[in-house]
């Protein structure tokens, strides 16, 4: 069976690249069909994500994305296709998060009340 695999490195911490598996999880979804579990641990989560032909794990941590995907003999016959979505998918939404714009600290409140002169 062909295997895909992609190693990516990113500079959003953790957070920011939970929200991209997130994303990442929901297009395939909805896309492609896959049936995705998300298991959150501290220093990293990991994605599973599978459907008839194709099972796999996309392993998130603070500074790289691990995709590891097993294709079945029909569909490894579209692996390099199939890889280059992959890709373009992932990297689109690590190329959005990490444009975005951090959101901008909170004003503190005024003080009230009379100064002394």
């Amino acid at each position: 069976m062909p295997d895909i695999r992609m190693h990516r490195k990113h500079h959003l911490g953790l957070a920011k690249a939970r929200k991209v598996a997130w994303q990442w999880a929901e297009e395939v979804e909805r896309d492609f069909g896959m049936q995705c579990t998300v298991t959150e641990g501290a220093h990293s989560d990991t994605v599973e994500f599978a459907r008839s032909g194709v099972s796999g794990r996309l392993v998130v941590a603070a500074d790289h994305f691990d995709l590891h995907a097993r294709l079945g003999l029909l569909l490894g016959i579209f692996a390099k296709n199939i890889e280059d979505e992959i890709e373009k998918t992932l990297l689109a939404l690590l190329d959005q998060a990490a444009a975005a714009k951090p959101k901008p600290a909170a004003k503190k409140a005024a003080k009230t009340g009379a100064r002394k002169k």
